[in-house]
C-alpha cells in the first residue's frame, strides 16, 4: 500500500467515525414569518437555511434552525469530503487495475 493511500484510508476513517455525517445540499431562502406588523411585510425577509436531502425518490427542505447551523454545515462538508476521498481512493485503484497489478 503506497503512503499516499494510506494517508486517504485514514482521513476517511476519520471522517467515517465522526460523530455526522449527512448527504444533502445546504440551501438559503428568504421567507415571510406571516406577522402583518413585522418587517418582512414591508418585504425584508427573514433569512433561512434549509438542507436538501433525497428521501423515497423525493426531494425533501428541511428547515435548519439558527442554533443548528454551524453544526448542519459541518456535517454536509465532511460528507462531501467522505466523497472525494472515495474517488481519490478510486482512481488510485483504476491506475492499479490498467496496470495489471491487483
Amino acid at each position: 500500500m503506497s503512503s499516499r493511500e494510506r494517508h486517504l484510508r485514514s482521513q476517511l476513517n476519520k471522517l467515517i467515525g465522526a460523530k455526522a455525517i449527512v448527504r444533502g445540499t445546504l440551501l438559503s431562502r428568504e421567507r415571510s414569518c406571516g406577522r402583518p406588523t413585522c418587517r418582512c411585510a414591508q418585504g425584508k425577509r427573514h433569512p433561512a437555511l434549509l438542507l436538501v436531502v433525497r428521501e423515497d425518490g423525493r426531494q425533501r427542505q428541511i428547515f435548519i434552525p439558527k442554533s443548528m447551523e454551524d453544526e448542519v454545515r459541518l456535517w454536509v462538508a465532511q460528507y462531501q469530503k467522505v466523497r472525494s476521498l472515495q474517488d481519490d481512493l478510486s482512481r488510485i485503484y483504476v491506475e492499479r487495475i490498467k496496470r495489471r497489478e491487483i
